[in-house]
């Protein structure tokens, strides 16, 4: 009789062990990454008519200089008949232009 009560003890013993290293592997596993929602897509920044404060937080390399470099030279030569000539703005040159491309607009 004591040789079943080893082994029943010895087999509690075991699956108590499997148990606590079976939950301690689910708790260490990486919990799969959240699949991150589609960004919205940024709203366009209208060259028109947008003031410098936007311009400058909107668009990438445009800070608050070349935000009133803008204004002026729309209000210096009437409204912006292209995003293209955005070009004409002193101090914006291709490069900060192919980035903001996307989200500017002229209405």
């Amino acid at each position: 009789m004591s040789k079943l009560r080893y082994c029943a003890a010895l087999l509690a013993l075991l699956c108590g062990f499997s148990l606590s290293a079976t939950a301690a592997e689910s708790s260490a596993a990486p919990q799969p990454a959240a699949v991150a929602a589609p960004a919205a897509p940024a709203a366009k920044v209208d060259l028109n008519s947008a003031d410098a404060e936007t311009l400058a937080r909107e668009l990438n390399g445009i800070g608050e200089t070349k935000a009133h470099a803008i204004v002026e030279y729309r209000q210096a030569n009437g409204a912006f008949e292209s995003v293209d000539e955005l070009l004409e703005v002193k101090g914006i040159g291709e490069a900060t232009l192919e980035k903001n491309r996307e989200r500017l607009t002229v209405n």
